[in-house]
This record gives structure tokens, sequence and C-alpha cells, in this order.
């Protein structure tokens, strides 16, 4: 009887055992899933990003003119509803298409509902991460009846040209060609030809997230826009003196400050060192729409070439402020409000 009481009790027991394994593998099995569900989270994988400069003109005027109003229209709604007609290639846009979305959605219709299709939310997105730090409140100095200066709120562009005012330069959409130091790579930017010392500034308002050398790219920095979507990285730059003296990795930049100095530096291990025919700024954008697709293989890069001409028209004043470093500062009174 002791012995079969002794079996029957170890049937139990590996019964009970065989439970609590099958409980402990299927937990198991719903974190791994849980874990995996998360690594595959749900954000965009890229952009082919195609707005045109007269594109980009026509929508802001709609947003920039209806601000305060009672239907304020977004500009980027205006142009993820034409891409939405497009697939996103603007190459054939005519003047007159976003006055055309303009009436509708001051009309009261909805952007998704005119763009009647299911990539309307992807364009929005995309082209917000690109362009969403573009436009906003800002404080400007203005001179009172009196005379005295006075602090002015303004809506409108709130970002600059990477190269300052009354700085010539030259440039082409080079995006996409080969560059073929140390391999074969993709260029993921459009570079800007011009003089050496050529004051650069910041395009958009943000955080210095890298600054020092790398031998692609010489003496460069990378600027975080403050809503975290856009890097903006400026490369090349002027050996000697190429920061703004007193810059340092973690400092908020506003935009249209000067950050640095045209030059011909990189395509060296040896730091300080021109190695570039042509002195240019190599200026990039990528967009992050999740952290992991940070220093990945799997970067955003977009072609900013009609960006550049977009911000032709909006430039930072800048003089010389030390003789010696020829180091510069901007003219004027700028202040993004988003910048805490």
């Amino acid at each position: 009887m002791r012995i079969k009481y002794l079996l029957i009790t170890k049937k139990v027991i590996f019964s009970i055992a065989a439970v609590l394994l099958s409980a402990v593998l299927v937990t198991c099995t719903v974190i791994a899933v849980h874990d995996s569900v998360a690594q595959k989270k749900d954000f965009i994988k890229w952009v082919d990003f195609k707005v045109t400069d007269a594109a980009m003109e026509e929508a802001l005027g709609y947003d920039i003119s209806t601000y305060g109003e009672a239907v304020h229209i977004n500009w980027i709604e205006i142009l993820a509803v034409i891409a939405c007609g497009n697939g996103g290639d603007f190459s054939g846009y005519k003047n007159g298409t976003a006055a055309k979305v303009a009436a509708r959605l001051s009309s009261g219709e909805t952007a998704s509902s005119i763009a009647s299709s299911k990539y309307y939310d992807y364009y929005f997105e995309a082209y917000t991460a690109a362009l969403g730090g573009f436009v906003g409140e800002y404080e400007k100095q203005t001179v009172g009846e009196n005379g005295s200066t006075v602090l002015q709120t303004c809506y409108g562009v709130k970002v600059f040209s990477p190269i300052a005012k009354n700085y010539p330069y030259s440039h082409y959409d080079d995006f996409g060609n080969v560059r073929t130091y140390g391999f074969s790579r993709t260029h993921l930017g459009n570079d800007l030809l011009g003089q050496v010392g050529t004051p650069i500034v910041a395009v958009e308002s943000g955080v210095v997230e890298v600054i020092g050398w790398n031998k692609y790219g010489g003496w460069r920095i990378g600027i975080r826009s403050l809503d975290s979507k856009r890097y903006y990285y400026y490369a090349h730059l002027r050996k000697g003196y190429p920061y703004k003296l007193g810059l340092e990795e973690g400092n908020i930049v506003e935009a249209g400050d000067v950050i640095g100095y045209m030059g011909r530096t990189g395509y060296s291990d040896t730091e300080d060192t021109n190695n570039i025919e042509t002195p240019h700024l190599h200026f990039g954008m990528e967009l992050i729409f999740d952290e992991s697709q940070k220093e990945c293989d799997n970067e955003i890069w977009i072609d900013v070439y009609e960006i550049v001409n977009f911000l032709e028209s909006y430039k930072s004043a800048v003089e010389k402020i030390d003789a010696e470093t020829k180091d510069y500062s901007r003219i004027g009174y700028f202040h993004d409000l988003s910048v805490p």
C-alpha cells in the first residue's frame, strides 16, 4: 500500500510540475511575442521627399495668412493632400494647386476627406517630420513710435538658410551620387559650394548633439531639432577655427545662430586636415520616427535640395566680432518661442 501511495504521490507531483512548466512556457511565449511586437513597432521606415520649393512656398502662404482666424490652414496638410494625388512626386507641380486645396479646407472640409486616400496619414506624418519645425511663433525687435525698442511676437517661417546672408554659394541636386573615399557609398546630403570662412548658421533651433572630427566629414556638427524628429548635419568646416567660439555638445542654439564656418576638411584620419578639393558645406537632414533609427543601417536621410532652395528667401544677417579668429555673430534679435 505504501509503495502504491508513493507511486500515486509521484504522479501527482509530476502532474503539478508539468502544469507549472506549461504555465511558465506560456508566460515566456507571451513575453517573447510582446517583445517581438515591441521590436517591430509601427513607425515610418522610409521617406522619399520630393516636395518642390514652389509647392512649399504656395502652401506656406495660406498657413501664414489664416493664422489667428477661425479656420487656420496647416500648410503640411495641403502638401499631404497634394501628395496623395501625385504619389509624392511634385516635379509636375502647377501653381494654384495649393489654392484649390486651401479653398476646400477653408469651407470646412477635412484634409483626409479631400485626399480620400489611405496614404494621407503617411504623407502627413512624413512631411510633418521633415517640415514640422519650420513655421511657428517667434519674437523679434522693432522700433516703437517713440524710438524705443519693442519686442514683437510674430508667426511665420522661423528657419534660415544654412548660408549666412550676403554670402554667395552654388549647388545642384547631388543627393544619391556616389562617394568613394574609404568605400563606395551614397551621398546623403546637398553640397553647397562657396568660400572658406563663409559663416554657417543653424537652420532650425535645436540641441548640439555631436561636434568634433569625423574622417569623412572633417570638422562637423550634428544638431537635433527640439521635437527630436530632425537631425541636421553640417560637415567639412574650416581648418583651425571650424566652429563658433564656445559652441559645445549639449548647447541649445536658435535658428539663424552662427555655428561654424565653411571649409574643406575631411577625408583623413588626421584631425584638422584639408583633404577636400573644393570648399563646401555638406548639409544633410535625417528623419527620426523612432530612436532605433538613429545610428543604424536603416537611417532615413532625405534629399534637401528643394528645402535649400526654399530657405534661400530666409537668411540670417551676421557680422564679424573677432578679427583674429574671424568669428561671427548674428545681427539683431530673434527668439524662437519653442525654445525653453
